[in-house]
């Protein structure tokens, strides 16, 4: 259950974001709904996510096997609900996602990229951050230093996320039921 209304005042600014979330996944997103009793906080979320969208030196299937890695690692059940759904529009076949928490017992559904990307995802994730030298020299030289970065920024966004979404109580909305994934969250 949510630790906070996921009713906010209907000020024009929700609305318009609220448009564009039914357009774009079908719905209102919670995390939308609770950011919107914050007008500040709302838009420069909204502002953040729609210049993400727009990001693409890394290819999004490892973008969106970090996301999940962190989403895991974290607990956002609602993060790892709606990465279901996203996977869909990016390639990635559920029973990879299924595999991503224990990626590590199941290397051999990942490439060598991806389980770089799992673990540098679970390295930044941790408090404090443990990335190697070795690891992040990896990662460049496979990836390139724009593809690094952008992979940088996305695991410390999705902390982000995961963070506030889990803070706030947020539980799945549904995604993973849309696409016929069942989510492990």
């Amino acid at each position: 259950m949510a630790r906070i209304s996921l009713d906010p005042p209907r000020t024009l600014l929700y609305r318009i974001g609220a448009w564009y979330s039914r357009r774009a996944y079908g719905e209102v997103l919670d995390p939308l709904r609770a950011l919107a009793h914050h007008r500040r906080v709302m838009l420069t979320d909204m502002r953040l996510e729609l210049s993400l969208a727009r990001w693409d030196a890394l290819d999004p299937r490892l973008k969106l096997l970090a996301v999940m890695t962190s989403s895991h690692l974290i607990g956002c059940s609602w993060c790892t609900d709606f990465g279901h759904w996203e996977a869909r529009a990016v390639g990635v076949p559920s029973a990879k996602l299924h595999a991503v928490p224990s990626w590590r017992e199941h290397r051999e559904a990942f490439t060598e990229v991806e389980q770089d990307v799992l673990e540098y995802a679970e390295a930044m994730s941790a408090t404090p951050p443990a990335v190697t030298d070795e690891l992040a020299a990896r990662l460049l030289r496979r990836l390139g230093e724009p593809a690094f970065v952008e992979l940088t920024a996305m695991v410390a966004v999705e902390n982000l996320r995961s963070r506030m979404n889990s803070a706030f109580g947020l539980t799945g909305q549904g995604f993973s039921d849309r696409c016929a994934v069942a989510s492990r969250a």
